[in-house]
């Protein structure tokens, strides 16, 4: 049976995702770290809209879990006609003072869940000849970011990643599309560290406006889409601005309020 496989589906977007294909009626495999927030989720939507839900605790930082992901869809006998690659987190502070092992899980889920996922997930849609892929990239991924150094790096691999990805896919009946946010108030910031930086001083979007935007591009096959004109902005005046002015700038946003 098609279904909407999203990842990080126990908060923040994710959750929001949910909601959205929830309200179309498609059946849907949630996937987080955190199994009861999932199943309540999962019982909320079945009752709200009649839908199917099939909650799947993985922690994405482990290196085997993607694989055992997809070997538990093949099990349960399930077709993933959307995937949605939204679980990530980000860290702040000086990269050699980070914790060693955190940056490392953070580029398993940033960039090798979402690459291992969509490598197994997408012939079949090949194959199908229909489906979608939805990738959370950021406005990060547009410059260096000092002080989320290696965050801003991941995002820039989904971003042009998925870019590549929708070109290759271009008369196959399957579409990629990457949803670039800037500042978004969900967990992340406070996660990452820098919920107080001046970055998101500035104002941030709700989960709920990012969400949206993004699942409507994804139905239109649209390969990218940045929300909000201050982002748009933003990112179109990165490609005129000298690259270390970028880099200063994205580092004085990044450092802390006050």
């Amino acid at each position: 049976m098609p279904v909407a496989l999203i990842t990080g589906a126990s908060a923040g977007l994710g959750l929001e995702f949910a909601k959205l294909f929830a309200r179309d009626r498609h059946d849907l495999v949630l996937v987080a770290r955190r199994r009861d927030r999932l199943e309540a989720l999962g019982e909320e939507l079945s009752r709200a809209h009649g839908v199917k839900c099939t909650a799947l605790a993985a922690d994405l930082m482990d290196p085997k879990a993607p694989d055992a992901l997809l070997a538990e869809l093949a099990r349960l006998g399930l077709e993933v006609e959307f995937l949605v690659n939204n679980a990530g987190f980000g860290t702040s502070g000086r990269f050699w003072e980070l914790d060693a092992a955190r940056e490392r899980g953070m580029l398993e889920v940033n960039i090798t869940a979402l690459v291992v996922l969509t490598r197994a997930l997408v012939p079949g849609m090949v194959q199908r000849g229909h489906g979608r892929v939805l990738n959370i990239g950021s406005t990060a991924g547009f410059q260096p970011g000092p002080y989320m150094a290696g965050y801003y790096a991941s995002k820039a691999f989904v971003n042009t990643f998925t870019e590549a990805l929708a070109y290759e896919l271009q008369g196959t009946g399957v579409t990629a599309t990457v949803s670039c946010p800037g500042a978004t108030a969900t967990e992340f910031a406070a996660v990452a560290g820098n919920d107080k930086s001046r970055l998101f001083a500035l104002g941030a979007m709700t989960a709920e406006e990012v969400a949206l935007g993004a699942y409507k591009a994804m139905l239109a096959g649209r390969p990218l889409i940045v929300h909000g004109f201050k982002n748009k902005l933003s990112a179109w005046s990165v490609s005129l601005t000298p690259r270390g002015l970028v880099t200063a700038i994205a580092a004085g946003l990044n450092k802390r309020a006050g």
